[in-house]
Parts: structure tokens; sequence; C-alpha cells
């Protein structure tokens, strides 16, 4: 443990962050397999649904520096395409 008064602060900051980040994270897997399991069920008003809900998860996550944002963009490119084929059949 630290001695430093200072130190011992930016631990329990840091401790704090990493449990923020560590809830958004799980909220966007969570919302990732929400969507997967739309896909799974075939309803186009459910997978657009879902869909619009996670790509707003993986924004909010951007915004709060949880993740990055070329990442965020790749995850909901990769979900439209997927979103799309399953509408298409």
């Amino acid at each position: 443990m630290a001695n430093i008064k200072s130190q011992i602060k930016r631990i329990k900051t840091n401790e704090k962050a990493q449990d923020r980040n560590k809830a958004a994270r799980s909220s966007i897997k969570t919302a990732i397999r929400r969507f997967r399991d739309a896909l799974t069920g075939g309803d186009a008003k459910v997978i657009a649904d879902e869909l619009r809900l996670a790509s707003k998860q993986l924004d909010t996550a951007v915004s709060k520096g949880v993740m990055h944002a070329n990442a965020a963009a790749n995850r909901k490119s990769a979900m439209a395409k997927q979103a799309n084929k399953a509408v298409v059949r």
C-alpha cells in the first residue's frame, strides 16, 4: 500500500472508475447479446429496436471514455450488417 496521501486517494479514485467501467462494459455485452438473440428470433422490428439500443449503449460508452470510438464503430457496423442480412432473408 502506498504511503503518500495523494497516491492513496488516486488508488481509491481508480477503483471507483474501474467499477464504473466494468458496469458499462457489462451493459454493452448484455445489449449485444440481446441483439444477437433478436437476430435468431427473426422479427425485423425487434431486431431494429435491439440494434438501436445496443448502438446507444456503445455511443454512451465512447462518450464516457470506457471504449475507443473506432472499436464502437466497428461493432456497430458489424451489427448493422447482421441486421440487414437478417431482414433481407
